[in-house]
C-alpha cells in the first residue's frame, strides 16, 4: 500500500515545518509549499525523498492549481491530506492615515493581500482538494484549516487578519457536514499564540512565555483530526496545552434555531439549476 500524501501550505517554517516533519515521521510523504523558494528548497533537501518542494504563492489560482496536480502525481493518483495553513498579517491597515492617490486625485484601493492569502487561497486550495479526494482509489480525505484566535475574538491591531480568520471559522462550519457526506472532513483550528514567522523576530523574545502555546499542542489536534473520521465542521481552540471545541453562539429563539438547522429544503429548492 502506497504512503498516504499530504499537501501542507507554508510549510517552510513555523506550524507548517513542524507539521511536516510530524507526519514524515509517522510515515507520510509531503508536498510542502511555501512562497519562500529558497528556503523550502533547503529543507526539502535535508528532509529526504518523502518531501516534495512547490514553491507556490497561494494568492495566485494558477500556482495553487499546478502544486495540486503535481502533487496528486507525485503520489501516483493520491490525495489525502491538506493543511491550508499559509498565512500573513495585516499589509495595510484600514484605519491607517497613510493613504495614496492616483494621478487624478482619486483615492488608491486598500491592499488586501491579507484576505486574498489568508481567505480566498483556502477557498480556492479546498476547491482544488476535493477535485483530487474524489479522484482518489477511496474517495476522500482531510482538511485542517489554519485560522485562529483572531477567528474568535476581535484583533484590533489586525482588522483585516481577523475578518479572514473568521471567515475560516465559518467556511469549516458551513462546508463540514456537507463534505462530509463525500468521506472529506474539513475542520478549523484556531491556535492562542504559537511563536511563528508571523510575530517579528525581535518581539519573540519579549513575548511572556507563561502565555505561548506550544508547538506540541499544534501536532496534538492535527493529529486528532487526521486519525478521526468522525469530526468534521468543527471549530477547535488551541491555548496553551489544551484543545477546545468551540460551538457555534446558541439560538436566541425557536425561529433562528429553523433558520440554522431546518430550513435547508426550502433553500436547496431555491438553488436548484433551473431545468
Amino acid at each position: 500500500m502506497s504512503h498516504p500524501i499530504a499537501i501542507i501550505t507554508g510549510a517552510a517554517s513555523g506550524i507548517g515545518l513542524a507539521v511536516t516533519k510530524s507526519l514524515i515521521a509517522k510515515g507520510w510523504r509531503v508536498v510542502m509549499a511555501d512562497v519562500d523558494g529558497k528556503r523550502g528548497k533547503e529543507i526539502a533537501a535535508e528532509l529526504g525523498q518523502k518531501v516534495l518542494f512547490y514553491t507556490t504563492d497561494v494568492s495566485s489560482y494558477e500556482q495553487q492549481a499546478k502544486l495540486f496536480k503535481a502533487a496528486f502525481d507525485w503520489g501516483e493518483n493520491r490525495l489525502d491530506f491538506f493543511a491550508a495553513n499559509a498565512g500573513i498579517a495585516d499589509t495595510e491597515f484600514l484605519y491607517d492615515a497613510k493613504e495614496h492617490f492616483d494621478v487624478n486625485g482619486v483615492l488608491q484601493p486598500l491592499d488586501l493581500r491579507t484576505i486574498n492569502v489568508d481567505l480566498i487561497a483556502v477557498i480556492q486550495g479546498i476547491w482544488l482538494f476535493k477535485h483530487y479526494a474524489r479522484r482518489n482509489k477511496i474517495p476522500g480525505g482531510k482538511v485542517v484549516i489554519t485560522s485562529s484566535a483572531a477567528g474568535l475574538y476581535a484583533m484590533e491591531t489586525n482588522p483585516l487578519y481577523t475578518t479572514a480568520k473568521h471567515g475560516l471559522v465559518g467556511l469549516a462550519r458551513g462546508l463540514g457536514p456537507i463534505f462530509a457526506k463525500e468521506n472529506i472532513h474539513v475542520n478549523a483550528i484556531c491556535p492562542a499564540f504559537v511563536p511563528t514567522a508571523l510575530c517579528p523576530e525581535e518581539m519573540l523574545d519579549r513575548f511572556p512565555k507563561e502565555h505561548i502555546t506550544p508547538m506540541s499542542t499544534v501536532i496534538k489536534v492535527y493529529d486528532k483530526l487526521i486519525s478521526d473520521s468522525s469530526i468534521y465542521g468543527q471549530t477547535v481552540e488551541l491555548s496553551l496545552d489544551q484543545l477546545y471545541f468551540r460551538t457555534k453562539p446558541d439560538y436566541p429563539n425557536e425561529s433562528q434555531r429553523w433558520l440554522g438547522e431546518d430550513s435547508a429544503a426550502f433553500w436547496e429548492e431555491a438553488y436548484k439549476e433551473p431545468k
